[in-house]
């Protein structure tokens, strides 16, 4: 889930025709979990297939991706790699939490509550060796470019922002601010009617953009004092400081600076922060080759798909979106540059 910075951050509700013409470094694992999550029946099970194979994120990745292409923006999928060991520990609770989840989930279809079910059912996604390769082979199927993280996609996607080779990074989580990204793009693949979890009521999800020099130019602070915040309320790689949360932590670095100024003040000790830092501000990403999209292997894509009982005809259909889409922009771009010469 990443640290939460909603309360700090003053996104820009970014219509998805303003970033025609980008391409953008998908986080892929957190849009899968996205669409594992989002993408469920009324009483919480996942999309299948007659073969009780899970479904729902090669729907996400095949219609919500044609989305992104119709928009006009050129998605380069970003996968994790290995994690820092400091991360397993974090790793571990969400699989216990995603367990107690289950248990209460069909606890709730048992006795027929369909809004409970639903609700835990959402907290059970799991990234499985079948869900990572089945999208994996997708992706490759339809000819977007496949990036391999050193470790997380994150830090990956804020690196090739940072050099130049997207525009921005894409993920629901604002880790990505930490790893140095110099635009986030939220909801991008979830903007739409939501309803809100426990109410009987719903909310309109817009895709976001967060400038990251304004967003800590807003706050008065630098990258490594977010950093040092977010150590403090506690990240992926570490608990944080019971009782400390963004407003706390924020007052906490303006007033003495650092964490070597604040840990001793409050008599607490994260001994692991020096390499904590290090992860946010130096790992970095590994480069890249050509991030330019192939052709989509209809055939294969067609074949890998209704393997998996989806419409033949649904599947032609989406493709067929996405290669008016760029033939459109193609055409575009050409006018454009023909104008250019009157």
């Amino acid at each position: 889930m990443g640290v939460d910075l909603g309360a700090l951050t003053s996104p820009v509700e970014t219509e998805k025709d303003t970033l025609r013409d980008r391409t953008v470094a998908l986080d892929t694992y957190n849009i899968i979990y996205q669409f594992m999550s989002v993408i469920r029946q009324a009483d919480g099970h996942p999309l299948t297939d007659r073969q009780g194979r899970t479904t729902s994120h090669l729907s996400g990745l095949l219609y919500r991706t044609a989305n992104m292409v119709e928009a006009g923006i050129e998605p380069v999928f970003v996968f994790d790699g290995k994690p820092d060991p400091l991360k397993l520990a974090t790793l571990n609770g969400r699989r216990a939490r995603r367990d107690k989840a289950e248990e209460e989930w069909k606890e709730a279809v048992s006795v027929g509550d369909t809004e409970k079910a639903l609700s835990k059912a959402k907290q059970t996604s799991r990234m499985t060796s079948d869900v990572r390769k089945s999208s994996e082979e997708l992706v490759k199927l339809l000819g977007f470019p496949i990036v391999r993280a050193p470790a997380d996609g994150e830090a990956q996607a804020a690196y090739m922002c940072n050099t130049g080779k997207v525009w921005a990074s894409v993920s629901q989580d604002y880790d990505s601010l930490l790893f140095g990204t110099p635009r986030l793009i939220r909801n991008l693949t979830l903007s739409g009617r939501r309803k809100i979890p426990g109410r009987d009521r719903y909310r309109d999800v817009h895709t976001e953009l967060i400038d990251s020099e304004a967003f800590l130019g807003n706050l008065g602070i630098t990258r490594r004092q977010l950093v040092d915040m977010c150590i403090l309320m506690g990240t992926d790689f570490n608990t944080g400081i019971k009782g400390i949360g963004p407003k706390k932590a924020l007052n906490l670095v303006r007033k003495k600076e650092d964490l070597e100024h604040i840990l001793p003040d409050l008599g607490e000790d994260i001994p692991e922060y020096p390499r904590i830092r290090e992860i946010f501000l130096t790992d970095g990403g590994t480069d890249t080759g050509d991030l330019h999209h192939r052709e989509i292997d209809r055939n294969g894509t067609v074949e890998m798909l209704a393997s998996y009982d989806f419409s033949a005809d649904r599947v032609e259909s989406a493709i067929n979106r996405m290669e008016r889409a760029r033939e459109a922009d193609k055409s575009r771009r050409m006018q454009k540059s023909l104008d250019a010469w009157f």
